[in-house]
């Protein structure tokens, strides 16, 4: 069925996808911003389905959100993608030309940067990564902007440790590799980024120390996390997954629309009354 005239197209695609606070994101700042004939949608997607969902992109589509297991499968279907993108090879965001170009980019990355600054924190002298997945080497990567000294990342494996390694050497990163069973020391860090699951460190809540600094848990539903509740009660400063959303959604907003600035604010709102809505 033919498109609407005028009418605009987004979406987040990924497996699965249900719980994506996207939709609710992008839909506010288009109505923020008087964009009435522009949509915002979600679809479960899978690696092998990607290819055939870009086939059938018709030219009302402006642009696209993607989250796991998307973010690196989607590199061939694109025309280009951005040097930021290409330093951790992961797209989260895809923005379509009018001439049909497809360009991938990462917001996770100054998204992150973006948090911590709006948190006061723009520079560190050394930072911990608790996780070695796919968000822990964004996390790496916004650490290669603030963190003027080493990167200590706390993993579970041996092949972690070298993924890790990788992307270190990469980005330009002091790294050491520590083993998971020492996560605890973590915690004294001057900033500690947890890029782990759900519960898997909440039994480190109990080790928060006395005067903790500052936290940056990428988590945001449920939210707070057991450590994150626990670091706030001792007064560290915190920094959650919404904040991490919000500010890379701000810029993927920016980018399809080509409205700036895009209302943060709003965003944040909208987001925090869906999440107490669960």
């Amino acid at each position: 069925m033919p498109a609407r005239a005028g009418v605009r197209r987004a979406a987040v695609l990924g497996s699965p996808v249900a719980h994506s606070l996207s939709p609710v994101l992008h839909r506010t700042a288009y109505a923020e911003l008087g964009l009435e004939s522009w949509t915002y949608d979600r679809f479960d997607i899978d690696e092998a389905a990607l290819p055939g969902f870009f086939e059938n992109l018709g030219p009302e589509w402006a642009g696209l959100s993607l989250t796991m297991p998307l973010k690196r499968v989607v590199v061939p279907l694109l025309d280009g993608i951005s040097e930021t993108a290409a330093s951790v090879d992961a797209v989260n965001t895809v923005v379509f030309a009018e001439d049909g170009r497809k360009t991938g980019d990462n917001t996770d990355i100054p998204g992150m940067v973006a948090a911590l600054r709006e948190h006061g924190i723009d520079k560190v002298d050394t930072a911990a990564i608790l996780g070695a997945g796919a968000t822990a080497s964004s996390a790496l990567a916004a650490l290669s902007r603030i963190c003027a000294g080493e990167v200590v990342v706390y993993v579970r494996s041996a092949a972690r440790a070298a993924e890790m390694r990788q992307w270190a050497e990469r980005l330009g990163v002091a790294v050491r590799i520590a083993d998971w069973d020492d996560a605890e020391q973590a915690l004294h860090a001057p900033l500690v980024v947890t890029t782990t699951p759900t519960g898997v460190t909440d039994g480190l809540a109990r080790s928060v120390p006395e005067r903790p600094a500052a936290l940056f848990d990428v988590l945001y539903d449920p939210w707070p996390t057991v450590l994150a509740a626990r670091w706030s009660a001792c007064g560290g400063a915190v920094v959650g997954g919404l904040d991490l959303l919000v500010h890379q959604a701000v810029l993927q907003v920016e980018q399809m629309t080509g409205r700036s600035p895009a209302p943060l604010d709003a965003m944040r709102k909208a987001g925090e009354r869906a999440l107490a809505a669960r």
